[in-house]
């Protein structure tokens, strides 16, 4: 293909993606996508309705169940999206839901499942099932405990009370402590669980008479358990508007014996809210913060946001984007105000990503709008963000995700993609910041600089926190690491830091052009145009591996209806797909590589060269 014929498919590709991504945002002018259906959340949902009342939401159960039995996979087991394949612990609460509350018309399906669980595990055995699951989470009991206890409570762990053995007790009685030291109490759950903590502690505590020494402790704290968990849950009753940990927490404490508590009848509200047309659930509610960050920021790297956007629209995206910022420090990760979080929801928590993404996005809506109107609208929001993040690094300079030094469980650490982005607004709002607050950031940047040399792979990859490929070794995303660190590296000047990541993504093109989550895994639209964006931000837009890779991307998005490919891990690694990711990733990287040209988009007055 020549120069000229490419630019030209690179605009109109480019022209088309942007056009639909635009079209997308809902009648406010924000982005909100739709995330995929789960059988984990699904099966989740169902169990803890009919904990609560089996008769009176006898009609949702009925519809989730047929949802399930329409979405087995062919091998008998579940996928946490219809599109993955299948796994251990979304087969085993699948098989406890059916157990529970399914109907004669489902018994077929019933020994299906379980055949499924006895391949996992080798047996159907408690012990087996039990040690199984743990293995999967390691020391981490945020989903593990979880888990069995919902396979205790539907019997497949065997009888009461001998199951709730293979069930460790969660030290619900910790969250006593003052909140200063929970970093140094080595908690097995992550921060963002503590709802979970409280809620499978007490079912389990409620449904044992074990002779611990901490027994009596636990009685005495019981109600001061559930003081904190009426205290942190929201006012629409979702925790985190994860389907899944709502659940969790109302079939717990419902085990508990707490049916009529305030906590349970907001949360079996939640989940009545929260179910779709079609008999499913989605594992949240929406990332409607996130998407929106990520749409405005593709757009402007794509040097395309002022010609689709008008000043008006915007104006109102900006004040939408402002409204979000969690003013009040957070009741239970203890995030103070200042940062955002991934939905304009109630249960959302602030963190690292989102926050880095608004400053971004924010950057990029005002440098347009006249100056008086944009500065009363951003007042001091920006400087309460960088602050917020600022507190937020790590001693290593790297960027956790919600909160600095918590514990050493996965979520709760330094991540490489949330480190660069970080860094990237840092740098995007450095010259508009006080000399003081400046030479702050100045020392974060250099930390963070440090940290991303040292947890760069030996190959030149970094990983991700929170994005995976099923079909990768150790389902890891190298590809998305490297590839959003080299493009956050790039718009933060700081392209020498990106160049062994830059040769790990030639490296990782397949034959056809495209990416996949690793070398050698069948390319998604989403990693491809990552590791385009990535390449032509770097400066590398003309090698071969770029040129080749946005002629596949082009192919790939020729179609009305993109696919979303599930690489998103949601809490616990629950994956996750998301319409609008093919759509805002395919526009970055068709707007870098069309800027790179120099071919100016949507301008009919432009010869190609």
């Amino acid at each position: 293909m020549t120069a000229t014929n490419l630019q030209s498919d690179v605009r109109c590709a480019l022209e088309d993606c942007a056009g639909r991504l635009v079209n997308s945002r809902t009648p406010g002018g924000w982005f909100e996508g739709r995330l995929s259906s789960s059988a984990l959340a699904s099966a989740l949902a169902v169990f803890a309705l009919w904990m609560i009342d089996k008769q009176e939401h006898r009609s949702r159960i009925e519809r989730g169940l047929d949802w399930l039995a329409a979405n087995v996979n062919p091998d008998g087991g579940y996928g946490d999206t219809p599109e993955s394949p299948s796994n251990l612990s979304t087969t085993l609460l699948v098989l406890s839901c059916l157990r529970s509350a399914g109907f004669r018309s489902h018994a077929g399906l019933v020994r299906t499942v379980e055949q499924r669980v006895c391949n996992e595990t080798g047996s159907l055995e408690p012990a087996r099932i039990s040690s199984a699951v743990a293995d999967l989470y390691g020391r981490d009991r945020t989903f593990s405990a979880p888990i069995l206890t919902v396979a205790a409570l539907s019997g497949i762990l065997g009888a009461q009370p001998e199951c709730w053995q293979h069930v460790p007790q969660l030290p619900f009685e910790l969250v006593a402590a003052p909140r200063r030291l929970f970093s140094s109490l080595r908690l097995q759950v992550v921060s963002y669980a503590l709802p979970a903590l409280v809620a499978i502690g007490l079912a389990r505590h409620a449904r044992t008479h074990d002779f611990s020494p901490m027994r009596p402790v636990r009685s005495a704290l019981r109600m001061h358990a559930m003081r904190l968990l009426t205290r942190i849950q929201p006012a629409n009753g979702g925790f985190l508007e994860a389907t899944p940990l709502t659940a969790f927490v109302t079939a717990g404490l419902a085990a508990a014996g707490l049916h009529g508590h305030e906590v349970v009848k907001r949360g079996v509200g939640f989940l009545e809210s929260s179910m779709r047309t079609d008999g499913s659930w989605p594992i949240d509610t929406n990332l409607a913060t996130w998407l929106t960050t990520l749409s405005v920021n593709a757009l402007d790297r794509a040097g395309i946001l002022e010609k689709l956007l008008s000043e008006g629209e915007r104006r109102s995206i900006l004040q939408w984007l402002v409204d979000q910022q969690h003013s009040q420090r957070h009741p239970y990760t203890g995030a103070a105000g200042g940062g955002w979080a991934w939905t304009d929801l109630a249960g959302g928590v602030p963190d690292a990503d989102d926050t880095a993404g608004a400053l971004l996005a924010a950057a990029a809506l005002a440098r347009e709008i006249p100056n008086t109107p944009a500065r009363a609208m951003l007042a001091d929001a920006p400087r309460r963000g960088l602050l917020w993040l600022l507190d937020l690094q790590n001693r290593d300079g790297g960027m956790p995700t919600f909160c600095r030094g918590w514990g050493r469980l996965p979520f709760d650490r330094s991540c490489p993609d949330i480190t660069a982005h970080a860094l990237a607004a840092f740098r995007r709002w450095r010259p508009h910041i006080d000399c003081v607050l400046g030479r702050r950031m100045d020392r974060a940047l250099l930390a963070g600089a440090g940290y991303l040399n040292a947890c760069r792979g030996a190959d030149g990859s970094w990983l991700p926190l929170w994005f995976g490929n099923q079909l990768a070794p150790d389902q890891a995303n190298p590809t998305y690491g490297t590839a959003r660190v080299v493009s956050l590296l790039a718009d933060a000047d700081m392209t020498r830091e990106a160049a062994g990541g830059c040769r790990w993504l030639a490296a990782a093109a397949n034959k056809d052009g495209s990416w996949g989550g690793a070398q050698g895994v069948s390319g998604t639209i989403e990693e491809t145009a990552l590791a385009v964006g990535a390449l032509a931000a770097a400066g590398y837009a003309n090698s071969t591996e770029a040129r080749k890779g946005v002629c596949r991307l082009i192919e790939l998005t020729a179609r009305p209806d993109l696919p979303a490919a599930a690489i998103g891990l949601y809490f616990a690694s629950l994956w996750y797909s998301e319409s609008l990711y093919p759509l805002i990733f395919a526009t970055e990287a068709l707007g870098r590589m069309s800027r790179c040209t120099g071919v100016h988009i949507f301008d009919t007055n432009t010869q190609n060269p």
